[in-house]
């Protein structure tokens, strides 16, 4: 764990882990730090300050810090320390060495340039202004335009699988801090001419999200994975000769989710926005222009 707070006193250690834990210098690249009022009185009393750090990204800058060997139990009780305005994600230390650290909960408020791969929902199509994805890059642009980058290099009918072997080439050019993963609802369509045809399952939807995760890390960017929309199952019987069913839709959400829990990496959840809103959809499938703007508002991105 890289700790650049209250985690390096040992009056907190002993509270949380009923020792004090060996630790030894660090230091993160591009981050910097900003202040985080606390109002929780637990957090308060075991810290004994109502100001706290958090991290954000700033090229250039370094925070120093400490670096804690810790056991599954102690992160259980760092988790449950650390008020909800923080969320445990990975970075690589300036070391080269992978470790756990508090970061700001909102991925999007913390991003500086974001990289967006996935397919033709998250590409914009059937919206003339580019979709959720514009609009997002609009909002951020604005909020920095010196130093805010969003670069949407989704491509229609993409799988994860096609997304995960592509992006590595990617990345190198644009120096990403945050990388979003669109995971939309081809993986889990149906071919009709082969229904009974091998498709990718949760086994292989996790080797895809893992290999991403990857990715992600080795440009020390955080991975931010971004579900599946509803669709409208009456007017996808048939699509382009595949079949798509709100049912493994729903498996498809259900089982990204549960890996984005398990692997401590954020999931942002598309699903309600649309959900019972057909006319909202122009093919059952691919979101109109009121469509995106719905997502766009329901990330609650700067802007909305």
């Amino acid at each position: 764990m890289f700790s650049f707070g209250t985690l390096r006193d040992e009056r907190v250690q002993t509270a949380l882990f009923g020792r004090a834990v060996p630790m030894s210098p660090a230091s993160l690249a591009g981050h910097t730090t900003r202040s985080l009022l606390i109002t929780d009185p637990a957090v308060i009393a075991a810290s004994g300050l109502d100001v706290h750090l958090i991290l954000e990204r700033e090229p250039g800058s370094s925070v120093e810090g400490v670096v804690l060997r810790l056991t599954d139990r102690d992160l259980a009780a760092a988790d449950a320390y650390e008020v909800d305005d923080y969320a445990r994600r990975r970075v690589v230390l300036t070391s080269g060495e992978s470790a756990w650290a508090y970061l700001d909960a909102d991925p999007l408020r913390s991003a500086r340039r974001l990289v967006v791969v996935g397919d033709s929902i998250a590409y914009g199509r059937c919206d003339p202004r580019g979709g959720w994805t514009s609009r997002l890059a609009a909002a951020h642009i604005s909020g920095n335009e010196a130093a805010h980058r969003v670069f949407n290099l989704a491509v229609p009918g993409s799988f994860l699988s096609d997304v995960s072997e592509q992006t590595p080439a990617l990345l190198a050019a644009r120096l990403p801090d945050t990388l979003l993963v669109a995971a939309g609802v081809n993986d889990c369509a149906v071919r009709l001419a082969s229904p009974d045809a091998p498709h990718d399952g949760p086994a292989h939807i996790a080797e895809h999200l893992g290999s991403l995760a990857a990715t992600a890390l080795s440009h020390n960017a955080r991975l931010v994975v971004v579900g599946p929309t509803w669709i409208d199952e009456a007017r996808t019987g048939d699509y382009e000769g595949l079949c798509f069913t709100e049912a493994r839709v729903r498996a498809l959400r259900a089982s990204v989710r549960a890996w984005c829990a398990e692997h401590h990496v954020d999931f942002l959840d598309l699903w309600e926005p649309l959900r019972g809103k057909p006319e909202l959809l122009l093919d059952g499938i691919h979101p109109t222009a009121e469509g995106h703007e719905a997502l766009y508002r329901h990330l609650g991105a700067p802007g909305c």
